[in-house]
């Protein structure tokens, strides 16, 4: 049986379409297709249910691709355990980052880890909406704030101070607030995963509960770039990750405000699928990542695996 054929119909039953697993592995929609229908002719089933909108597991296939996959992790290890330490790691690597921890940590760093495993190829997706790790194709996700129920496995790393941040430019207009109550003479820059999102309001600290403070917005944006800089610009007041507004701040482009009303930490975590055996290749990047991301984290807790 074809590894290579197992790859793609792993990849075909994950994203749903023979189109979107032509996509990622780089290959034309027959190639792709002929690969599944030699796999059924051997195995004598139907591995996938094709309809004009849809293609999904057959019974046999849900079954089949259980074991595919422990078999393609098991001949991964087993083709490294016969590379010797002068050909190292050795295949893809797909990760998604959040855009501000991949500029400022992950990516100056890369060099080193690419030095050690020069036959990596690694594709970096940056981006502050969230992506469907299994569907997309990634090996990994390094994502910021409260995890959703999941059936991934999450490494925690630590968490991320926050802090309550202004234009010099914005208070000069409006005054610096200095109670919740002052809050009502001022707008909130307000940060949505969708666009059109309501329930602005400022989030902060009670004891061991997290309050929301209903507050004005008069702008919406899904982006941290963009949170910034609509604060930079005086559009009103952000709650956002003490150490990456650190050089805003060192600036003076920023001002904190009202330091003891802010939000929780945001806690950081690491998600990767749920397999047996992880490639050797995401095992290594899992560490590497968790290596130079804790020592910028409040009570950082990721360890190697």
């Amino acid at each position: 049986m074809d590894l290579h054929e197992l790859r793609i119909f792993s990849r075909v039953a994950a994203l749903g379409s023979f189109t979107q697993a032509a996509e990622q592995l780089g290959l034309t929609k027959s190639r792709v297709s002929a690969a599944v229908q030699r796999l059924e002719l051997q195995l004598g089933t139907r591995l996938l249910q094709r309809t004009t909108r849809q293609v999904r597991l057959s019974t046999d296939g849900a079954q089949f691709l259980a074991r595919c996959e422990e078999l393609l992790a098991d001949a991964e290890q087993l083709q490294a355990m016969f590379q010797g330490a002068a050909s190292g790691l050795r295949g893809r690597l797909r990760i998604d980052l959040p855009n501000a921890l991949a500029r400022d940590l992950i990516i100056p760093r890369l060099p080193e880890f690419l030095a050690a495993h020069p036959l990596l190829e690694i594709g970096i997706s940056t981006s502050d909406q969230r992506v469907d790790l299994v569907h997309e194709g990634f090996d990994c996700v390094l994502r910021i704030g409260p995890l959703a129920a999941t059936e991934l496995i999450a490494r925690p790393l630590g968490e991320m101070a926050m802090c309550n941040l202004a234009s010099p430019a914005y208070l000069a207009r409006h005054g610096r607030p200095r109670s919740l109550e002052d809050l009502a003479q001022h707008h909130l820059v307000h940060y949505a995963g969708k666009l059109g999102m309501q329930g602005a309001g400022w989030e902060y600290q009670d004891g061991q509960q997290t309050r929301l403070h209903p507050m004005r917005s008069a702008i919406v944006v899904n982006g941290t770039d963009a949170y910034q800089a609509a604060c930079v610009a005086g559009l009103g007041l952000i709650q956002a990750p003490q150490r990456g507004a650190q050089l805003l701040l060192d600036q003076g482009l920023l001002v904190a405000v009202l330091p003891e009303f802010t939000a929780p930490p945001m806690p950081v975590s690491l998600l990767y699928p749920h397999r047996r055996q992880l490639p050797a290749r995401v095992t290594a990047c899992l560490n590497w990542i968790t290596e130079v991301v804790t020592p910028h984290l409040a009570g950082a807790t990721g360890t190697a695996q």
